[in-house]
């Protein structure tokens, strides 16, 4: 029997659906939260190294458009930028350690926060190019 190889690659394909599922049992904020915010964020970041990802992030992009509207994305990706990238330190919920852990590792790299501002502005510029 033949084994299917996996192609990690595709993985996007599974997370949309995924968003859909997150959208009706658990609301609008946590599907963009999931799907946006997690796993193209992450899309994005193995992109840069690997050009089988690279290739699938245009299909990925424009299957997010089509489970979102541009309204939703452009007021996502508002308070996105809002809550992460441009709130002080303090701001961050000390019940979230994970966030927590995340800020202090920007503050210690400021090569790592670089990477991950200009990350988010691919990423913005990749979701509302056309809108």
């Amino acid at each position: 029997m033949e084994s299917e190889e996996i192609e990690f690659h595709k993985v996007w394909i599974d997370q949309c659906e995924a968003a859909k599922k997150i959208r009706d049992r658990f609301g609008l904020r946590q599907a963009l939260e999931y799907l946006i915010g997690e796993k193209l964020f992450s899309f994005v970041a193995a992109a840069e190294q690997h050009p089988e990802f690279a290739a699938e992030l245009p299909q990925f992009v424009e299957e997010i458009r089509g489970i979102f509207t541009a309204q939703q994305i452009c007021s996502y990706l508002d308070y996105w930028e809002r809550t992460k990238f441009l709130s002080p330190p303090e701001a961050v919920d000390d019940s979230d350690l994970d966030a927590e852990d995340f800020e202090d590792e920007l503050l210690d790299n400021p090569v790592l926060g670089a990477q991950e501002i200009l990350r988010f502005a691919r990423i913005k510029e990749l979701l509302q190019t056309g809108i």
